[in-house]
This record gives structure tokens, C-alpha cells and sequence, in this order.
């Protein structure tokens, strides 16, 4: 069972509220591809307090051989995939706002049609 803000394990209880969103969703992540319970946690809190630290990079919402996808910048690969850009802007959204960053909005041909700051 996925966690959330109101059920996490109890050692994210005394992470502050961005921190421990951060660590929710990465261990989320990491037992969804097969973590167990007992590594994912340290791996997630480790590297939520590693992002916390260190100022987020933008998130580029640009257009993909499938639809749409979300990618951060510098990152080699999309983090997501979408079939339409409607879906691909609100995941992209709630990332950068998550993550307190800009977020790049791209064109059909690649141009910047508009920038959002979450930070």
C-alpha cells in the first residue's frame, strides 16, 4: 500500500512537511520497482534530505515520440510520458511545485511557450 502525507512509516515522523513529501514519494518509487519496505525507507529519507539541500534544477514539459513528456533539466531521460500534453502539464505542475522549481513549457517544435516559478 502506497504511502502518504497522513501514513508513512514512523521514521519520516520527524522530517519537516517538504522533506518527508519527498521521502513518501521516493520510497513509494523505490518499493513500486521491487525496493523491500526496510531498504527503500533509509535509501528515501537519505535522499530527501540530499534534495532539501540542494537547489532543484527546472522541469521541462516538452514534446516526445509518445505525446508529451516531463524531464529535468540536464537529465538524459524524460521522468514521464504522457499521451497528451493536458495530462504531461498537470504532473508537471504538481513536480515543480513539489520540488519548489520552474517549470519550462515547451512547444510542439521545441520553443519555450511559457515558464512557471513554483520556488
Amino acid at each position: 500500500m502506497p504511502w502518504d502525507m497522513n501514513d508513512y512509516p514512523d521514521s519520516m515522523k520527524n522530517l519537516e512537511g517538504p522533506i518527508k513529501k519527498k521521502a513518501i514519494d521516493i520510497a513509494n518509487r523505490l518499493t513500486e520497482e521491487g525496493y523491500a519496505e526496510g531498504r527503500a525507507i533509509p535509501i528515501a529519507i537519505s535522499q530527501a534530505e540530499k534534495w532539501a539541500g540542494a537547489e532543484q534544477p527546472p522541469q521541462h514539459l516538452i514534446p516526445h515520440s509518445d505525446g508529451w513528456a516531463i524531464k529535468e533539466e540536464h537529465a538524459k531521460k524524460a521522468s514521464f510520458v504522457f499521451s497528451t500534453k493536458e495530462e504531461a502539464l498537470k504532473k508537471a505542475k504538481s513536480i515543480a511545485s513539489n520540488q519548489e522549481t520552474q517549470l519550462i513549457i515547451h512547444r510542439q517544435d521545441g520553443s519555450i511557450e511559457r515558464q512557471e516559478n513554483y520556488a
